[in-house]
């Protein structure tokens, strides 16, 4: 039983036994008193009546005339007069009138009052004893009316006792809800924190749990801190803080075999001219500063764009990664004014910083692009200091031509229904975790990979519509297939609020799909969106669907701000993984990613896995999963 309930039952049965208690009490002294007030009546009426008897003469009239006088305005049972031989002399009695009370408490409550006796006098002699008996009915009546009223009150008093237990109860039952709910978060490993309530003993624990909650907080951001670093050592240039090049390789690589919205966008190349000169002018740390002060300005255009990528591809050579981005004109008008502006910042010597600009596709290969890329820089640079060039990519088929047809030929590919595509997630046993599902749309009589429409999806401000439609492919491939499903959601889709409200109606409406239902959004996303990826997770976790990030790494540092979300899985970055069979760096990194995870309740899974080798590792370093070209079920590595 349920320490509430306990509460409600003491109180009920302690209002119970006051009010049994006070209604025996007021009863008994009742009955008490009264059977006291009738025998004191007897006894007095009996004398007076036997003086006023013993004054007069004998006479049998007078006698019966006073008797009967005495009957008729008193209310009596029985007046009886007795010779002292036993002969009834007078007798007056009548039967008790009480057949409007209940019969239980008459014979409850039973009066026994002895009738009143006096002897009546004939001079010196006795004449007869008189017995006088009171009706009782009266009585019965009175004590009925004391306990009817006694009952009211108490009810009462006994409601506005439950209204103010109730009151009570609930100020306890609140705080109490809420050191459970945080106990039973801390069970599964949800480190959440709590108000603090006002009922000493329950602050304490709360005190306690948030204490816990605040430590493994602290903890778990001391060790991201620490992979991250280990991770920028691995991965990052020590000057600038960008990626290197190969981890830009392997990060433009990523984005060209994926099937979301990293699959198209643009390539920015920018160089600082004669760095050898500069560097002789304005000497090594200033040039360093400089290096540095370029790599920033291009990385805030990323995060301003979304999602961008900077990657410095050699000494003076930076490269910027955006997907979904598609407009390279007003592209590459923004870059130059930030390069225009760190040109005039430098008054030590002329800078040159000519870019170019290219646009990419899914299938493209990533050193045809750079190659494209350095040619058209190199006609940049001949152009001068602030040259720009927009390279020609390669041919590719124009499905639309204006915005107008894009937009109905999408609105009609999303009413014709999207198709999905499945790739297995397989744990270590070769078990399917889930199918990742990327979205399909029917346009000019093909299926089309994601990489094709998003921008336009995105351009067009259809995402929302998108993602539901989707949503209701998955729920749909859930009933007739019976396996677990993994969609992406697009940022946009998570800022509004609305999308929410209809996703969660979708999904009640088909709570058994909802529990096999994987929904999972960049890490970028659920960083700097921590309060819409907030929202997501407390409306739609209690329907039993699992809440993931994918493509984590470059913001792994900020896992401890996720501790409380409940988060079922993360998929680590492929740029992470390939490779990591001979790398110990690598290894170290994802050894200590998983234990992270798993101290938190999540499944570390590995996306881009593409050789055996690969998955027996990224197993034997304890993470739970792995998905990628090279990962089929039943392959399972030997």
């Amino acid at each position: 039983m349920s320490l509430i309930k306990q509460l409600w039952l003491t109180i009920v049965v302690l209002l119970l036994l006051a009010f049994v208690g006070s209604l025996f009490i007021g009863v008994s002294t009742s009955r008490h008193y009264i059977e006291q007030e009738v025998r004191i009546k007897n006894a007095d009426n009996a004398n007076a009546l036997a003086l006023s008897m013993s004054q007069l003469d004998k006479d049998p009239v007078t006698i019966e005339l006073l008797m009967a006088a005495q009957y008729d305005t008193g209310h009596y049972q029985l007046i009886e007069l007795r010779a002292p031989d036993g002969e009834i002399i007078e007798r007056r009695e009548s039967s008790e009138h009480i057949g409007d009370l209940p019969g239980w408490f008459v014979d409850l409550v039973h009066f026994e009052v002895p009738p009143g006796q006096a002897v009546v006098q004939d001079g010196w002699r006795q004449y007869g004893t008189l017995t006088l008996q009171s009706q009782h009915s009266f009585a019965y009546r009175s004590l009925w009316r004391s306990a009817r009223n006694l009952a009211g009150w108490f009810a009462v008093a006994g409601a506005i006792s439950l209204l103010m237990a109730w009151w009570i109860v609930r100020t306890i039952r609140q705080p109490l809800l809420s050191v459970v709910a945080q106990a039973r978060d801390i069970g599964v490993r949800r480190f959440t924190t709590s108000r603090e309530p006002r009922t000493r003993e329950l602050r304490e624990v709360v005190q306690a749990m948030n204490q816990l909650s605040g430590t493994v907080r602290e903890m778990l951001g001391q060790e991201s801190e620490k992979l991250d670093l280990l991770r920028r050592r691995l991965q990052h240039d020590p000057v600038t803080g960008v990626l290197d090049r190969d981890a830009f390789l392997a990060q433009l690589r990523a984005s060209l075999g994926s099937n979301g919205h990293r699959a198209s966008g643009s390539l920015a190349m920018v160089r600082l001219a004669r760095l050898t000169e500069v560097n002789q002018r304005l000497g090594r740390p200033r040039t360093d500063a400089l290096l540095k002060e370029l790599a920033h300005s291009l990385d805030q255009l990323g995060k301003v764009r979304g999602g961008g990528l900077v990657g410095r591809l050699n000494g003076s050579d930076f490269a910027l990664l955006l997907p979904g981005s598609g407009d390279l004109e007003e592209l590459g008008h923004e870059l130059s004014q930030r390069l225009q502006a760190l040109q005039e910042e430098e008054k030590a010597a002329t800078l040159g910083l000519p870019s170019a600009l290219l646009d990419y596709a899914q299938g493209d290969h990533p050193n045809e692009l750079l190659a494209s890329l350095d040619g058209a820089l190199a006609g940049a640079e001949a152009k001068g200091d602030r040259g720009q060039s927009i390279a020609q990519g390669a041919a590719r088929e124009t499905l639309y031509a204006s915005h107008a047809d894009w937009r109905e030929a999408l609105h009609q590919a999303m009413a014709q229904g999207v198709y999905l595509g499945h790739y297995p997630v397989l744990d270590s046993q070769d078990r399917l975790l889930h199918h990742e599902c990327p979205a399909r749309l029917r346009l000019k009589g093909e299926w089309r990979p994601a990489g094709v429409f998003l921008p336009w999806i995105s351009r067009l401000e259809l995402d929302t519509e998108l993602d539901l439609a989707v949503a209701r492919a998955a729920i749909k491939d859930i009933a007739q297939r019976g396996k677990p499903v993994g969609i992406n959601l697009s940022p946009a889709s998570i800022r509004d609020s609305r999308f929410v409200l209809d996703l969660r109606a979708l999904l009640r409406s088909h709570p058994e799909a909802a529990e096999k239902l994987w929904l999972e959004l960049p890490e970028s996303m659920a960083i700097h969106n921590l309060a819409g990826f907030r929202s997501l997770c407390r409306e739609l976790q209690p329907l039993g669907c699992r809440i993931g990030l994918e493509h984590v790494g470059a913001e792994f540092n900020h896992i401890a701000d996720l501790h409380d979300l409940g988060l079922a899985y993360l998929k680590i970055d492929d740029s992470l993984v390939k490779g990591v069979d001979t790398s110990a760096e690598q290894q170290t990194i994802l050894r200590g990613m998983a234990t992270l995870c798993h101290s938190l309740g999540i499944l570390a899974i590995a996306e881009g896995v593409d050789r055996v080798a690969e998955t027996r590792m990224l197993f034997e370093l304890g993470l739970d999963g792995v998905t990628g070209p090279g990962v089929r079920q039943h392959d399972k590595p030997a």
